[in-house]
């Protein structure tokens, strides 16, 4: 396994002349931060993922994390020592209300920040990842109180959070929930219940977990309209503000999963000795509204896991296919081995992986800018602005989520394939990423969930008015792309990609009523609507750098990228229409017997 190098050019190229970070930094909201300033602290941050978190990743996968008869978690020693350092790095602050300690930086660098260590270890950046993500409830539906409470431990990560909606019978399905909430009447409840699917609910590096968990008071309606959101800690807080007296919540157990295994992903029980003491976070009844808050920043924050661990093994399988001579390359001489990089195929799966590591950070990035400018423009009171960029970034959401994650799963076992036998020998270490990555396309809302989003809510956006306005930008960008020497068959490929998009955009409306039909075809017309805004983002590159390509190899090689992108990957969104278009009743021409013969 190869070490980790930080991919900080490639960010810096980004930021700073594809997703604009600078226009974004001239707003009222974000003033107070410049370019320079952010590259300064990526530079560092990337240096402590490199130095303090990667060396853990081998430790997480094989020594994992250990449930205790008393109910207790042991994360690995170096775990332990990289989470202290974190705290005391203050990254984890960066991006939020500087009233409690943080910096106050757009989304963007915290997503960047996210990216480096993910990239360095996924299993122990999803304690981080999750804290963030409560952190960004309590910001949004907290009352000052628990603001003041809460938030300047959970910024550092010295306390870390949890999000809690999965039950045994209900999973993707949180109406079913029957976790119940009974009124103290000083204020707080008494939470009994149990939860599933809690990533991190218990460990040892923190020395608080506030849980955030979704419940029923008592009278509550049925479904999502009936949930409230508690904020219930391990440890209740003392006057001082200090850990105090232990809740009653319970880690039953751990679950045993394909990868991630240093990421304790646990079953909590609460109430088992009279109830867990919580409080309302946001008004009664509003706790899945509430809870969208933190499941937005995390299917974003998820999608970005997709790009994080291709980046990784990626270069483990660049620095192999150099390394590794196997068999003689067209034209090399007779009799000599050739490295196995010099074969046409492994070019084929390399250009491939960094085509898609080039498009990905983009969609990740375009999607966190678009939520930064909406919220800088409301900021500001421009809410024409503002709407405009937040229903830009919904739409993007479902795309950076699914798409991300998919192409992960997919290209980190393509890593496997450049290692040949050696790659599923887990001694080299690359299985493990795709291993790691499996449960991507799965949690934060499974991608044939993030599929009915799209068609359901997001493509309804102004009656199908956000899609085409993004495909229109797109059928320019093709046409800029095809005056640029070299390029014209990239941009050919790219605007016939765009009416691909169009048409099946186009069919789906027309067929608004039938919602079999709509989920049928939602999945392939994900891949079809994400792949294609990649390929838009990926012309933005191709023009960024093709003006220095001719001096620099750096901008040479990410017209490359672009090129191969629009002309090899863009093309196969066309064979995906058919699928689109098809109806629901293909689907369920086999019932369950029939399938089964």
């Amino acid at each position: 396994m190869a070490d980790y190098t930080p991919p900080l050019r490639d960010i810096r190229f980004v930021l700073d002349e594809v997703v604009d970070l600078a226009g974004l930094c001239e707003s009222d909201r974000f003033s107070h931060v410049d370019n320079e300033t952010v590259h300064m602290v990526l530079d560092e941050v990337g240096r402590f993922m490199a130095e303090v978190v990667a060396p853990t990743n081998v430790d997480g996968d094989t020594i994992m994390t250990k449930w205790q008869d008393d109910g207790s978690v042991v994360t690995p020693d170096s775990f332990k020592k990289a989470y202290t350092a974190w705290v005391d790095s203050g990254f984890g602050a960066i991006p939020f209300d500087p009233d409690y300690g943080g910096g106050g930086f757009p989304w963007i660098v915290g997503l960047t920040i996210q990216e480096l260590m993910t990239s360095g270890n996924l299993a122990f950046a999803l304690a981080p990842l999750l804290t963030q993500g409560a952190i960004d409830a309590f910001e949004h539906h907290g009352s000052d109180e628990q603001k003041a409470m809460y938030l300047p431990k959970m910024l550092t990560g010295q306390w870390s959070g949890t999000m809690n909606l999965s039950e045994p019978q209900a999973g993707s399905d949180v109406g079913a929930v029957t976790t119940k909430a009974e009124p103290v009447g000083d204020g707080s409840y008494k939470i009994t219940g149990q939860k599933i699917w809690i990533t991190y609910g218990e460990h040892d590096l923190a020395e608080n977990i506030v849980h955030l968990v979704l419940a029923r008071t008592p009278g509550a309606p049925p479904g999502t309209k009936g949930i409230t959101m508690f904020v219930v800690p391990k440890f209740l807080p003392d006057a001082d503000g200090n850990p105090g007296e232990r809740n009653d919540v319970t880690c039953v157990s751990i679950e045993h999963k394909l990868g991630i295994h240093g990421s304790p992903t646990c079953v909590l029980s609460y109430g088992e000795n009279g109830g867990a003491i919580g409080w309302p976070v946001g008004d009664e009844f509003t706790g899945m509204r509430n809870m969208f808050t933190m499941m937005n920043n995390a299917r974003l924050g998820v999608g970005l896991q997709g790009l994080s661990l291709l980046e990784r093994s990626f270069q483990d399988g660049l620095e192999y296919a150099v390394e590794r001579k196997q068999g003689t390359a067209i034209g090399a001489p007779r009799g000599e081995q050739s490295s196995i990089i010099e074969h046409p195929d492994v070019r084929r799966m390399l250009m491939t992986q960094r085509s898609w590591i080039d498009a990905m950070r983009l969609l990740c990035y375009e999607t966190a800018v678009a939520l930064d400018h909406a919220k800088a423009s409301a900021s500001a009171g421009d809410t024409a602005a503002a709407e405009a960029h937040r229903e830009y970034g919904d739409l993007l959401i479902p795309l950076t989520k699914s798409l991300c994650t998919d192409v992960g799963v997919e290209q980190t076992s393509t890593t496997i394939q450049i290692f040949g036998g050696m790659g599923y020998v887990e001694e080299t270490g690359v299985a493990q990423y795709w291993r790691d990555s499996r449960i991507a396309p799965i949690y934060e809302g499974t991608n044939g969930i993030q599929a009915a989003d799209l068609i359901g809510r997001k493509l309804g956006m102004r009656a199908g008015g956000v899609v085409m306005d993004q495909l229109a930008a797109y059928e320019v960008l093709s046409k800029e792309l095809g005056e640029v020497d070299g390029l014209a068959g990239a941009g050919s490929e790219l605007a016939t990609a765009v009416d691909t998009a169009r048409t099946a955009t186009s069919w789906l409306l027309e067929h608004a009523t039938d919602p079999n039909a709509l989920l049928a075809g939602s999945v392939p017309y994900l891949r079809i609507l994400g792949t294609v805004v990649c390929g838009g983002l990926m012309a933005r590159q191709a023009l960024a750098a093709a003006p220095k390509a001719t001096d620099d190899e750096f901008y040479a090689a990410k017209v490359a990228s672009a090129q191969f992108f629009c002309e090899q990957i863009v093309p196969q969104v066309n064979g995906y229409l058919a699928a689109v278009q098809g109806g629901a009743e293909i689907l369920f021409a086999l019932n369950p017997g029939q399938l089964a013969s």
